[in-house]
Parts: C-alpha cells; sequence; structure tokens
C-alpha cells in the first residue's frame, strides 16, 4: 500500500501557473513579432520563419532539457535552482527584445541573438517543471494532476484573441517586462515545490515486498510518433481550419475560437477517472477516436450551434488526450527518465507546430490542390493514431492483468 501523502494539489495549481504564464509569454512574443521585426527592417514575409526557427529549437531544446532534467533532479532541490537561473537569463533577453532597433545588419544580429536565446532557456519552464510530477508524485495522483498543470495551458489558448486585441495598440516593452517579471517571481518557487514533493514521496518499497507486475514497455519513438500524428491533427483543425468554419456562420471569430478551450480546461477532470482505471495510451487511443468523429460533425455541421457544440466535442477530446499523454509518459518511463519522456512530449508538440507553420508559409490552406487534404487530414490523424493507441492500451492492460505477480 502507498505510504504517499494525499494529493499535492498546491503543486499541481502551482504548475499551471508556470505553464498559463510561459504560454502568454509566447502569445505576447507573436503577437508583436512582426512590429518587432519591422522596427530592425525584416519583412513581414520572413516573420513565419522566425516563428518556425522558434518551433526547430524547441523541437531540439525541450528533449535536451528534458534529458538533462533527469541528471540535475537527483540531488534534490538543484532543478528549481537551476530552472530559476535560466529563466532569469530567458527573461533578460525576452525583455531586450522591444530595444531593438534601426534597419541594420547589427540590429537584425542582436535580434536574433536574443530570439535565439530566449526560445532555447525558456524550454526550461516546459519538461522540466512537469517532469517532477512523474518523478516524484504518488501514480494515482498523476493524472488529477496533469489535468491541474494543463489548465493553465488551456487558459492561455482561450485568452489568446482577447489578448491580441487588448494588446494592439500598447507598446511591446510593458507587456514583455510584465510577462517577464511574472514569469521570475512564478519560477523561484519551484525549488520549494520540488522539495514539498520529495519530502512527500514514498519510500522505497522492503525488499521482502514482491515485485509489482508491469505493463508492457512502450519505446520512447512509439511514443513520439504517436504523439507528432495527433499534435498534428491538432495544429491542423484549430489553427487552419477551425477559422474558416465559423466564418461560414459568423464573424465573431474571437468570441467563438476559446470554445475549443472551454471542453479542453472542463473534460480533462473527469477523464483522469478514466486513466486511473486503463492508463494513458488507452484513453488517449479512446478520445482520439472521439475527437475525429467531432471534427467530421464540425466539418460538416449545417448550423452554427452544432458546429460551436463539435468544437467543444474536439477540444474536450484534445485536452483529455493531453493530459493523459502525460501520464502515458510517466507510465512508459524508466526509472530516471522522467524527464526525457515529458521532453519527448514537448518536443513532438513544438514539431507539430513547426509542420502547421511551414504549411501556412507554403501557402498550402490557399492551393486548391491541398484544400481536400488539409480538410480531412486532422480526422486522419487522429482517428489512426487513436485506433492504434486504443490497441496499444489495451494490450498493455491484458498483458498487465495476465501477468505474474
Amino acid at each position: 500500500m502507498s505510504t504517499r501523502s494525499p494529493i499535492p494539489h498546491s503543486a499541481g495549481l502551482y504548475l499551471a501557473l508556470i505553464q498559463l504564464l510561459f504560454t502568454l509569454t509566447w502569445t505576447v512574443y507573436a503577437i508583436y513579432l512582426p512590429r518587432l521585426a519591422a522596427q530592425v527592417g525584416i519583412p513581414p514575409s520572413a516573420v513565419i520563419l522566425i516563428l518556425m526557427m522558434d518551433q526547430a529549437i524547441f523541437t531540439l531544446s525541450d528533449f535536451a532539457t528534458g534529458v538533462a532534467a533527469d541528471k540535475v533532479s537527483r540531488t534534490i532541490g538543484r532543478l528549481g535552482r537551476i530552472v530559476a537561473a535560466v529563466t532569469i537569463l530567458s527573461c533578460i533577453a525576452f525583455v531586450a527584445l522591444p530595444f531593438v532597433s534601426g534597419a541594420s545588419p547589427a540590429s537584425v544580429a542582436v535580434f536574433f541573438t536574443l530570439t535565439v536565446i530566449w526560445t532555447t532557456t525558456s524550454s526550461a519552464l516546459r519538461a522540466p517543471p512537469l517532469m517532477l510530477l512523474g518523478k516524484y508524485a504518488a501514480k494515482p495522483a498523476i493524472p488529477y494532476l496533469s489535468s491541474l498543470a494543463m489548465v493553465g495551458y488551456g487558459l492561455a489558448g482561450a485568452a489568446a484573441p482577447y489578448l491580441a486585441i487588448t494588446l494592439r495598440e500598447v507598446d511591446p516593452r510593458w507587456p514583455f517586462a510584465i510577462a517577464s517579471i511574472a514569469v521570475v517571481l512564478a519560477t523561484l518557487g519551484l525549488v520549494y515545490v520540488e522539495r514539498a514533493l520529495a519530502r512527500d514521496a514514498a519510500p522505497p518499497a522492503p525488499s521482502a515486498t514482491p515485485p509489482e507486475r508491469k505493463p508492457a514497455e512502450v519505446t520512447p519513438v512509439v511514443f513520439a510518433i504517436a504523439m507528432v500524428v495527433l499534435a498534428l491533427g491538432y495544429q491542423l483543425h484549430f489553427a487552419i481550419n477551425t477559422a474558416p468554419l465559423f466564418r461560414q456562420f459568423s464573424q465573431d471569430i474571437d468570441l467563438l475560437m476559446p470554445v475549443f478551450w472551454i471542453g479542453f480546461n472542463v473534460a480533462m477532470f473527469p477523464a483522469t477517472l478514466l486513466v486511473k482505471r486503463w492508463g494513458g495510451f488507452a484513453v488517449m487511443g479512446v478520445f482520439g477516436i472521439i475527437g475525429a468523429l467531432a471534427i467530421v460533425v464540425a466539418e460538416s455541421a449545417a448550423a452554427l450551434n452544432l458546429l460551436v457544440v463539435a468544437q467543444v466535442a474536439a477540444g474536450a477530446s484534445w485536452g483529455c488526450i493531453l493530459m493523459s499523454a502525460f501520464c502515458a509518459a510517466f507510465d512508459a518511463a524508466k526509472a530516471n527518465t522522467e524527464g526525457k519522456m515529458v521532453g519527448i512530449l514537448f518536443s513532438a508538440l513544438a514539431f507539430a507546430t513547426f509542420t502547421r507553420m511551414a504549411a501556412i508559409a507554403a501557402g498550402l490552406q490557399r492551393d486548391p490542390a491541398w484544400t481536400g487534404l488539409l480538410q480531412w487530414a486532422p480526422t486522419i490523424c487522429w482517428m489512426i493514431a487513436g485506433a492504434a493507441l486504443f490497441y496499444v492500451g489495451f494490450v498493455r492492460v491484458r498483458r498487465w492483468m495476465t501477468a505474474p505477480v
């Protein structure tokens, strides 16, 4: 029987705050990037290439910081200190971006240097904090804590359209400074959260205790491929297809886009009960299939009300997929590889974002030859990945139930 303390809700709420602030910081950056680029003479057509560069850096640095987190977290409290120090460096580069001006090669070089520093170092706020859940939290608490952590991500997604409207005429130096101060102050508490989770962790089981049954292993490569396919389905549906779908019925896009995130935030918590029962992989599969069906309804909706319901269902499915993915990552991780698995998850999300941006940069959404593929690609991605993960989850549960104790 586990001797760990009850679910540390404060840790989950703290991680939600970290994800919320980081995602809002990225949103502020994306809103102002065209204006900042213009200050140094970078043409508007190159902005999408800068964003693609950022996602390429995230793809590499998320995995690297996850692996590094596994190593430094062997000393309790060390991870929190390192993340705080790297975050301070990241925020210094971030705050400096609006102050770079002048259409000259030197200004462009400084702008790109600051952007690369900020993007690379900000990966410290993605995989490392969340790996603490898999390392220290009791296994039954992980689904609920993962849901709490992802609420910050969902709230930031819902707030993005309103933030873009609010900041349209604001001097970028103020949002950049305020966002940086908030991120630094929030990150300073990570060392205390890390020590609290480590203190509440269960002691090693006595050697006389029979070994616990283990489900069949899932390799990091299989997990990465599944996450890329699922994340690509989300990116294509929400970032490319959703706005045109709503425009068929209404021009109030800023009011309608957040309904996806309402479903995202609401559905995760009930789904934690399914994860406890059947495991992360099976639940990812189930909601991948449900989400694919929701997208089919959205694409064929003949009325705004039906489209809104379908979008809420699609958002709910993505929320459950993402929450379950963290649980699956921790479940598949071997000892001291929790950071590596979470790093793979974030790298997959970044790579999918990069792919979606590449499609936009290539103008595929405006090419009639690609329109049909982009319309139904999210359904195909979620249906195939969902069916495969459901099978993987089913096999893991069956092997776990039949394995000798």
